[in-house]
């Protein structure tokens, strides 16, 4: 069965913010077909579904941060309020709040793809340690197979995922 949104779009929407991995209410409101106003009016009437670990506001600073990165936010200069982030349980809470059948089928595939990620990263340590447990084992002579190892499991560097303190 063919996905309503490429996970790999979804995913370039997914950052880390304060130790979280967040999505944006504007990329969320694009990604469910509505508008930001409409999104952020729903979080509003449904507080109570939403504590501080499933949403919560930038700051200024994080916001304009972030904003050298991202197209979309290049056009939202008209604001009048800083933007929400979702969590994964607040993404999840909001295919509730919004009770649109697009809201639902988005939310499984931005559900799938936080699933997707976290199973990355652990596949990811879990190789690292492998690797090391076999680099104990082995002689001088495989030195080379294994620094070339940890570097093909380096994650290119790239700033433009990470923001917040």
């Amino acid at each position: 069965m063919k996905a309503l949104i490429p996970q790999e779009r979804i995913e370039k929407h997914i950052y880390v913010i304060r130790g979280h991995k967040v999505i944006l209410d504007v990329e969320l409101a694009l990604l469910y077909e509505v508008k930001t106003g409409a999104l952020n009016r729903a979080l509003r009437r449904n507080q109570e579904r939403f504590p501080k670990d499933f949403t919560f506001q930038l700051t200024k600073e994080e916001f304009e941060s972030l904003k050298i990165y991202q197209e979309t936010l290049k056009n939202q200069g008209g604001r009048r309020y800083l933007p929400y982030v979702f969590t994964e349980q607040g993404v999840a809470m909001l295919s509730s709040v919004l009770k649109s059948k697009r809201a639902v089928q988005v939310n499984i595939e931005i559900m799938r793809t936080f699933v997707r990620l976290r199973e990355y990263a652990i596949t990811h340590v879990d190789l690292a340690k492998k690797i090391a447990l076999m680099e104990k084992n082995y002689d001088a002579k495989f030195k080379v197979v294994f620094d070339a190892l940890r570097q093909l499991m380096t994650p290119p560097t790239t700033t433009k995922r990470k923001i917040g303190f």
